[in-house]
């Protein structure tokens, strides 16, 4: 039985995990992801929450395959640096390198969003699929396209960033300082703004009610449960908000034509309220899309599982 390590950095926890062959999850180990902490003393921890998980397992590190980070941002091939990390406050910082100081096996590092689309494509919700795009609608809109069971990132392993693309030309401003992108449209973040928007202007709108009046307990889920009693105000904002992610998501279809579309992060649990519309929309605004079809849209399986993962299996994609 072969075993592999995973570890999946992100802005609240640092996970690690040990996996089987069959993708199975024997072991984990968790610790708070600490951004005071001096960059190699954050590596160290991530490398001792590794060895805590490995020894959960039982194992040893001699036993494991190799060790994959799935970190935010992307390593440049040029220095294999980190490029940007704004929650850590890293900049083009030698993460592999830091990595290899702690581990005697092989290292590898791609973009969280990747490897949640990669552990998707091999264990959960498209192991059937061999290329498939995966969408994440969070706090910010991650991306992960995955041709022949293989994560596609570009040439110089920096693309596939789905939520930079823009949407709008000189729109709402994103938060990685550009102005349109699909982020600052399709994500659980925006939309909450355009619930706030919504409500701001309508008054007498029933998610007032479903967040107790209070503008801070405004959550995407507002929308669809409002819309779900009938409220005209919610259905607008649902029907808006489904309306740019189809406009998103069929520029991706004309471009790749995956065989399917995965959806995961927040806005994804409204299932079905989410997805029937959505299914309609890329329909009539997709190139083709009534003449051929378009990709199945399905919801993720493996929630956080699917990072570690696909971290873990890095060094075994297929070529």
């Amino acid at each position: 039985m072969k075993h592999y390590l995973g570890i999946d950095l992100g802005g609240t926890n640092v996970v690690a995990a040990v996996v089987d062959e069959n993708y199975t999850i024997l072991a984990r180990h968790s610790i708070k992801t600490d951004a005071s902490l001096s960059f190699p003393d954050f590596v160290a921890g991530m490398a001792d929450a590794a060895k805590a998980a490995v020894d959960k397992a039982g194992l040893s590190l001699t036993d494991m395959q190799a060790v994959g980070l799935g970190t935010p941002s992307c390593i440049n091939p040029a220095n294999n640096c980190l490029v940007y990390a704004n929650n850590l406050g890293w900049k083009n910082v030698p993460l592999y390198d830091e990595m290899k100081k702690h581990f005697d096996i092989p290292v590898f590092i791609r973009n969280d969003a990747d490897c949640a689309a990669y552990g998707e494509t091999l264990a959960g919700a498209a192991s059937a699929c061999s290329d498939a795009l995966m969408v994440t609608l969070g706090t910010g809109v991650g991306g992960g396209i995955i041709m022949n069971k293989r994560i596609f990132s570009g040439a110089d392993n920096m693309g596939a960033e789905i939520g930079h693309t823009k949407l709008v030309y000189n729109g709402v401003q994103c938060t990685c300082g550009q102005y349109g992108c699909f982020e600052s449209y399709a994500s659980a973040t925006a939309l909450i703004n355009q619930i706030k928007e919504a409500m701001a202007q309508n008054p007498e709108s029933v998610m007032h009610a479903l967040c107790g009046g209070d503008m801070r307990k405004v959550e995407a889920k507002t929308a669809f449960d409002g819309a779900k009693q009938g409220d005209a105000t919610a259905i607008g904002v649902v029907d808006r908000y489904i309306s740019y992610l189809a406009a998103g998501l069929s520029t991706f279809i004309c471009v790749f034509r995956p065989q399917v579309i995965i959806l995961g992060g927040g806005v994804s649990n409204a299932g079905d309220a989410l997805l029937l519309p959505l299914r309609k929309k890329l329909v009539a605004n997709t190139f083709g899309g009534v003449e051929i079809g378009v990709p199945s849209v399905i919801i993720a399986t493996l929630g956080n599982d699917a990072g570690l993962i696909g971290a873990a299996f890095l060094c075994d994609m297929k070529a």
